[in-house]
């Protein structure tokens, strides 16, 4: 028994070693391409390519950083200038000591792109919970906000509903953070490319950003979830400003699933959820992203990358209005 338990201890502390000096050797061979600002006595990083204006400004979901959108954001940069950002504690920026409800963060994101230099009209592109950071910017900070593009967003108070709420919380945070720690996402080839995207320096840099996730960061965000939810439950609606909503497709999830009751119900619950951002404005569409999942910019780049570039010639007024406001369409 002792023999074996220290066969294990001996295994699990070469797989951590062994990961630690992968994903350091890895980004240090791959120093990020964008500019480090301070905010509140921190770094924060930005990259920002292309030229044009408006802006738009990429805000990732939770877990995830600017290299998420390493497939989309050099095709919208052909058409005008966009910024990718990591939030605090992800990705290149430092963590921040306050807390990470939407209002610190959309704070941050303030003071950010005035020390970026990014003082222009902006379109605000926010996935999953970052639908809350952008909403909270675009009611704190509406003077230069000239759209919204919202990815399958995360709701105001969302986990009130009883469809989420059902008690099921998963395995503790302690056992993914020790899974991360020994490494098991590289054993189990987690850190290596997938075939999905034509990037291949892409699905490199996402696939080893899988394994560096920063716990710390993400468990204040899940931790404010509340807060952020009462923060931005009364924003909006912005009266004619353009939003653009997609989202992903709940035959997929459901496929997937195996369409379970308590994953139809959540599927049914997400549905509303995402019909009912279109009250937000007057100037509203909704997409429905055809087999794509919760990651849509993942699944479905064309789309994005198609849509979005419409949607930033309709802000423009470079383009007619093909769809009707208030409609949502699957494609």
């Amino acid at each position: 028994m002792l023999c074996l338990i220290l066969l294990v201890t001996a295994a699990i502390a070469g797989s951590s070693s062994f990961n630690a000096i992968a994903i350091r050797h890895f980004w240090s061979s791959h120093p990020p391409s964008g500019q480090f600002v301070q905010v509140n006595g921190r770094r924060m990083y930005i990259n920002c390519t292309g030229s044009g204006s408006p802006t738009v400004i990429l805000d990732a979901g939770l877990g995830n950083d600017s290299t998420t959108w390493g497939e989309i954001q050099p095709v919208l940069s052909k058409t005008t200038r966009v910024c990718s950002y990591d939030r605090a504690g992800f990705g290149w920026s430092d963590p921040q000591l306050v807390p990470r409800d939407a209002d610190h963060i959309a704070d941050e994101l303030h003071q950010m792109l005035f020390q970026a230099d990014v003082t222009g009209p902006i379109i605000l592109m926010g996935h999953s919970i970052a639908g809350l950071y952008v909403r909270d910017y675009a009611t704190r900070y509406p003077d230069n906000v000239v759209g919204m593009v919202l990815i399958d967003v995360s709701t105001p108070l969302q986990d009130q509903n009883p469809a989420f709420n059902t008690g099921s919380k998963g395995p503790p945070s302690w056992l993914y953070r020790a899974a991360m720690i020994a490494g098991i996402p590289r054993l189990i080839g987690m850190c290596s490319p997938s075939a999905q995207g034509a990037n291949a320096d892409f699905r490199k840099l996402r696939a080893e950003d899988i394994c560096r996730m920063h716990y710390s960061a993400m468990s204040g965000e899940l931790d404010s979830f509340q807060a952020s939810g009462e923060e931005t439950v009364h924003t909006g609606p912005y009266g004619s400003l353009p939003i653009l909503i997609i989202s992903h497709d709940p035959a997929k999830v459901l496929v997937k699933s195996h369409s379970t009751k308590q994953e139809i119900d959540r599927q049914d619950a997400w549905t509303q959820m995402q019909e009912d951002l279109k009250k937000l404005s007057t100037r509203s569409q909704r997409i429905i992203a055809k087999d794509s999942t919760h990651n849509v910019m993942i699944d479905r780049p064309d789309l994005i990358e198609n849509k979005v570039t419409l949607f930033i010639e309709e802000v423009r007024g470079h383009a007619l209005q093909l769809t009707k406001y208030g409609d949502t369409t699957t494609e």
